[in-house]
């Protein structure tokens, strides 16, 4: 698999991050669309620790982008691009949050619940099951075997995340890699509730844009509380009849790469 990809002409300035972590190539519609404006490069993160995929997508803008880029994450990759630009300020210009994950633990609490309520009984003891079986290292083969066994939970998981999507956007397709999720979301979440991830924003220069669906089950006040109290140049963007993936929705998608071409 390529480190990264390139959409449109170069030089990149702009750079959006998929999330997951352990989901490279969510992103590819967003460049597409954007590429249209600008040069966009899309990484395709492949570290399994926390600080491994910090550098790795260093070197990507140092490397392959133009800096101080623009830099869009998306979920997960929200995460990563905010360690990014506390650790490397002068690489960053911008930073864009898109349904980013609660900075604090209070906040996170609910999130499962969200989702498996809103899920049809019988997609919600299948989504159950599959989260026992990840947890259970005994009940999975092999690695592809976890593999597998997360990408059905995210489909099933995806419909509860998405409000009114395009039917041919409902079902991501994407190649989900466990090691990569378990290695460095539980590192993730220990920085989160320890607080330091939240500390992590005195390091931030630039100014950082969230915009968040206010139907996704990632609360809405878990980024912008936190996040209004502790930076200084912090706008929040709320898109309504939106889930997690604002570009699938077929009532914000529109609006968000409005906001997304104006922002870059």
């Amino acid at each position: 698999m390529s480190p990264v990809r390139k959409w449109g002409a170069g030089p990149y300035p702009v750079v959006v991050v998929h999330g997951g972590p352990g989901a490279p190539g969510e992103m590819a519609a967003v460049a597409r669309e954007l590429s249209a404006v600008k040069g966009v490069l899309e990484p395709l993160q492949t570290e399994t620790t926390l600080d491994g995929q910090v550098r790795e997508l260093m070197q990507v803008l140092e490397r392959d982008g133009r800096p101080p880029v623009t830099l869009i994450g998306f979920s997960w990759g929200a995460f990563l691009s905010w360690m990014v630009a506390a650790r490397y300020p002068t690489l960053v210009k911008k930073l864009i949050l898109v349904g980013c994950p609660p900075f604090e633990d209070q906040y996170a609490q609910a999130i499962t619940k969200t989702r498996l309520d809103r899920l049809k009984p019988e997609e919600c003891r299948q989504a159950q099951d599959l989260m026992k079986a990840l947890e259970n290292p005994n009940d999975a083969k092999d690695a592809t075997d976890r593999d597998l066994l997360l990408a059905r939970l995210g489909g099933l998981l995806s419909h509860a995340d998405t409000c009114d999507a395009f039917a041919a956007a409902d079902n991501p397709s994407f190649y989900c890699q466990y090691e990569v999720f378990k290695g460095v979301w539980d590192e993730a979440c220990e920085l989160r509730r320890a607080k330091m991830l939240l500390a992590m924003g005195q390091k931030i220069t630039c100014p950082v844009v969230a915009i968040h669906g206010d139907y996704d089950p990632h609360p809405a006040e878990g980024v912008e509380v936190p996040l209004e109290k502790n930076l200084k140049n912090f706008r929040f963007i709320l898109l309504p009849k939106c889930g997690h993936r604002p570009w699938i929705e077929r009532n914000a998608a529109e609006e968000f790469y409005r906001i997304l071409v104006e922002e870059i």
